[in-house]
């Protein structure tokens, strides 16, 4: 808010002031590359925005607390019963079911071929008190029904049952590779559902848009916001076909974004697909009317490596989504990149939002980003660009056209590789992972590990009858987390120290006095240990052969020198050629003297460590070199 009585003291500086007071600092450096970053799919992020005018309000239906959702996915009723009711005697107000065979219950899940199975998943949930939300993947017509009939046979009225059923064969397709028929039946079938639930009394949504598949494979905000869309306007188009209205069906559609730990961008990506959403409306001769939004913390973040930092990943996303206006959300618990968690991490995800909404109160502000000219300009530059590749898609012949023909599967690595290269070179920083390592963490444990791949698949439903329609395969998208790559680092380590009682270790070879070497000495003890590689060190070193004994001393299978570049111009080559002449280990060296690399490639040097290398690739054949 604008203080007339202080305005007045102060002149309002312009962009022009501000720039030229920025070139001073800059010294010549080109603003663009210094101070202007960019996302993998090339939106630009600018340092400062000017205060947006006469923003539009993007916000949820109703100015009330989001609802908390959380995922009951253990295998064993009984156990996913006793989860469901800690959960919501602990504060949620949403459950959301995943059951096996779905893309997101990763090897477990809810059984629920039954009606009884169900029942018994739910037992003493009152399911005319909460919202609930069905993730049951490419079996979504079969579990919708078993819930319709099991609320119907506890007395209850459909139309008084909150609940978003789940039915997304498209985004099912997309991670699994496969449609139990084409596409015409399967959107026929969907038809049908609607139709039965419609004239059962059910007013909740049918059918889902949900962006998961496409983050977990790598797209970018745009690319996930233009998939949703895409797959919005293919139920659209499938339940008008059908014979429902256009009003009837955008009624039974629910949208899924995820939120990561990029702040501006989730707020912006939430905000966005409002906005689109509502232009698809107005494009399909409809009034724009509040959509519902859930959210789900993005797999693609989640590490098995200091799991704990997963937990401030969580934070933000979570808050970002509520900002963004999300309608639920539902927090994956910090160590589900490990397994099956256990009650502590379910009951940390579901006090993150507690905090958030009853203790920051952000619910309270209906669209807090609205007039911060940051956040309008990267919702409105977000919205043009999914805009834009949402046609690509239609111009493809529509979102399943475009998956069965593998354009969109292209386009998403495309975008993928660019992230991946970032990561690699830690310009996309993993904290816990791929900076700041924790050699020594403690073990955390889950209720239950990952099973082997093709285990747990439990058997057939017995409700499912022969089709007389040949599936549809596809590539399907990979589902992948960004930490992965390191990890396998790490687990390299593991096993070396496992069979000879000790990791793979680098000395750290300091030149000179305290303060030319510390900076590097830390940089390069977090490079090698972000591959599992133990740095060992000691203080400045007098002479070159109290240098070599140091290395000789620490047994250590790899060297790397450290000290500033002024030292380096001095002692560098000498040393290099010192500790050749005494041990055959790879010799590395922190920084980049780019007049000295020949010189000191000659001299014995193996490779050269320093920022926006590829850590990833130095990493891996360090840990060939030291025998890992």
């Amino acid at each position: 808010m604008d203080d007339p009585s202080l305005a007045a003291d102060f002149p309002t500086p312009s962009r022009e002031q501000w720039l030229r007071l920025v070139e001073g600092v800059l010294k010549g450096a080109d603003f663009e590359k210094k101070l202007v970053s960019r996302t993998p799919e090339g939106l630009s992020i600018q340092p400062l925005y000017p205060k947006a005018e006469h923003a539009p309000l993007t916000a949820r239906a109703e100015v009330a607390p989001w609802r908390v959702a959380q995922r009951v996915d253990h295998p064993d009723p009984e156990a996913a019963n006793a989860q469901a009711l800690a959960d919501l005697e602990g504060g949620a107000d949403s459950l959301t079911l995943v059951t096996r065979k779905a893309p997101a219950a990763r090897g477990f899940g809810v059984q629920a071929l039954t009606v009884e199975d169900l029942d018994r998943t739910l037992a003493g949930v009152m399911l005319d008190l909460i919202h609930v939300r069905l993730d049951a993947g490419g079996q979504g017509r079969i579990v919708a029904g078993h819930f319709a009939t099991l609320a119907e046979r506890r007395g209850h009225a459909l139309s008084g049952i909150s609940a978003d059923l789940g039915l997304d064969p498209i985004g099912a397709m997309a991670a699994l590779g496969i449609l139990s028929a084409p596409w015409p039946v399967v959107a026929g079938r969907l038809g049908e559902t609607l139709a039965d639930l419609t004239e059962r009394g059910f007013s909740g949504r049918t059918a889902l848009a949900d962006g998961r598949p496409y983050h977990e494979a790598g797209a970018g905000e745009a690319q996930e916001l233009a998939a949703v869309l895409a797959t919005g306007v293919a139920y659209l188009r499938a339940l008008e076909t059908y014979g429902h209205s256009l009003d009837a069906a955008r009624n039974a559609l629910s949208f899924l974004l995820v939120a990561d730990a990029d702040e501006f961008l989730t707020i912006a990506k939430f905000r966005a697909l409002r906005r689109l959403w509502a232009r698809i409306e107005q494009a399909s001769g409809l009034a724009p009317k509040p959509i519902r939004i859930h959210a789900e913390t993005a797999w693609r973040m989640t590490t098995r490596r200091d799991p704990w930092v997963n937990m401030l990943r969580g934070t933000i996303a979570a808050f970002s989504a509520g900002i963004g206006g999300a309608d639920a959300i539902t927090v994956l618990p910090f160590t589900a990149a490990l397994g099956l968690p256990d009650a502590f991490a379910r009951r940390v995800a579901r006090n993150t939002q507690a905090i958030l909404l009853h203790e920051s109160n952000l619910w309270r502000v209906a669209d807090p980003a609205a007039g911060a000219g940051g956040f309008e300009a990267l919702t409105e530059a977000l919205s043009e660009r999914a805009w834009s590749l949402f046609q690509d898609i239609e111009s493809d012949g529509g979102i399943v056209e475009s998956l069965m023909r593998g354009t969109l599967q292209e386009r998403i690595a495309e975008t993928r590789s660019k992230r991946e290269r970032a990561v690699a070179t830690r310009r996309e920083p993993i904290t816990g992972t791929s900076e700041f390592p924790n050699l020594g963490e403690a073990p955390v444990s889950v209720l239950l590990p990952f099973p082997e791949p093709g285990a747990n698949a439990g058997p057939k439903s017995r409700q499912s009858a022969p089709s007389v329609h040949e599936p549809v395969h596809i590539a399907p998208l990979p589902s992948l987390r960004t930490a992965a790559p390191f990890e396998k680092l790490r687990d390299r380590s593991d096993a070396f120290l496992a069979q000879t009682g000790a990791r793979p270790r680098v000395f750290l070879a300091n030149l000179g006095p305290l303060a030319a070497f510390t900076a590097r000495a830390t940089f390069a003890k977090n490079f090698f240990e972000a591959g599992g590689i133990e740095s060992v060190s000691a203080d400045g070193h007098s002479s070159l052969s109290e240098l070599t004994q140091g290395a000789l001393d620490s047994q250590a299978q790899l060297i790397c020198l450290c000290s500033s570049d002024e030292i380096y111009r001095e002692q560098a080559i000498e040393a290099v050629k010192a500790l050749r002449a005494a041990m055959a280990q790879p010799i590395y060296l922190a920084g980049r003297p780019a007049e000295l690399e020949q010189d000191l490639r000659a001299a014995g040097v193996t490779d050269f460590i320093y920022g926006g290398c590829d850590v990833l690739g130095l990493l891996n054949e360090a840990l060939d070199r030291a025998g890992a």
